[in-house]
């Protein structure tokens, strides 16, 4: 209605009573959702004082529905992308963090291989430094997606892994903070990954990506190790002179001994040769072939199975660079 619009008093009245019917409605939807959810997730081993805990005062949230069901519109190229996130503020503050936290990225880096620049890198594009932990409550959010169904059976099972890990104890329903889509704390971890690859390293008997910062990196590298990451190589390298690579030789699907590349004519960026290794490459120029060109390695494909875009993986191997370069 709009501004100063009034309804007659009878009218207004029915609409009043409309309104309070659908609410009602609403609630009694969830709470027969929330009766079969609860069932299912004893079933599966969670306990009763945790369900009572963690569904106390449970609603759905419009906003996460909304959020959920939004629709980017247009599109950033590459080059847009890379110059939001990787910031001349971005890069100053990682290296003044990786300074600062040099003792606890060093013991990272000796135990899991993933180098300092590189951990820092992702922090800082998913989480601003720890400064975006995400303001939703992450029990709500999920039960929230579970409940509305466009993805039910993905995010009730992230939702029984949030239990999971309230559970055994490490963190509390009310520091339990995320996005709108359950990504929690400094590393942005769904439960599922939490469960499956968070670790104590600062020793206190709790995961806690929230505030510990050892056991935000350790999780961190954790993940990225044990997922492929090779610490005799980096990430790739952006070139330039790439006219001469057929189109059956481009792609992340494709891969090419790196001297290949080299024998057509692929240099560096910079214009020097490209340096040797045994290794395989795959040439990635992004925007369908009108953006900057990079030769990437295994350890990319790493990087992208943590986010599953060339545009935040090539920007994590950017930014990882300008970090490790000093200045």
């Amino acid at each position: 209605m709009a501004p100063g619009f009034r309804l007659p008093g009878p009218a207004a009245t029915l609409l009043t009573l409309a309104l309070g019917v659908q609410t009602a409605s609403a609630q009694t939807n969830f709470s027969n959702w929330l009766d079969g959810f609860r069932d299912r997730a004893m079933r599966e081993g969670i306990s009763e004082t945790t369900l009572s805990s963690a569904f106390a005062g449970v609603e759905p949230i419009e906003r996460i529905i909304e959020l959920d069901r939004k629709q980017p519109e247009g599109r950033m190229t590459f080059v847009e992308y890379r110059d939001r996130v990787i910031s001349t503020h971005r890069i100053k503050r990682g290296r003044e963090l990786l300074r600062k936290h040099a003792a606890i990225l060093a013991e990272t880096e000796r135990r899991f291989g993933v180098p300092a620049e590189v951990i820092v890198a992702l922090w800082g594009i998913e989480s601003s430094y720890g400064e975006f932990k995400g303001r939703f409550p992450v029990i709500d959010a999920l039960a929230t997606l579970a409940y509305d169904g466009r993805r039910e059976e993905l995010f009730t099972r992230e939702l029984i892994s949030a239990l999971r890990i309230l559970d055994q104890g490490d963190v509390d329903r009310g520091n339990m903070f995320g996005s709108w889509a359950g990504a929690m704390g400094q590393s942005q971890f769904m439960p599922s990954t939490f469960a499956g690859y968070a670790v104590d390293a600062d020793g206190d008997g709790r995961r806690d990506i929230w505030t510990s910062l050892p056991d935000v990196f350790g999780s961190m590298a954790n993940y990225l190790s044990r997922i492929g990451w090779d610490r005799r190589y980096i990430w790739g390298r952006e070139v330039g002179n790439v006219a001469g690579v057929p189109a059956s030789m481009r792609g992340l699907d494709q891969k090419a001994p790196l001297g290949r590349f080299a024998e057509l004519g692929v240099r560096r960026a910079d214009g020097g040769p490209l340096p040797y290794a045994d290794i395989d490459a795959s040439l990635v120029v992004m925007d369908e072939g009108k953006g900057p060109a990079y030769l990437v390695y295994g350890n990319y494909r790493v990087i992208m199975r943590w986010n599953r875009s060339s545009y935040f993986a090539t920007s994590v191997g950017l930014l990882a660079d300008a970090l490790a370069s000093g200045g």
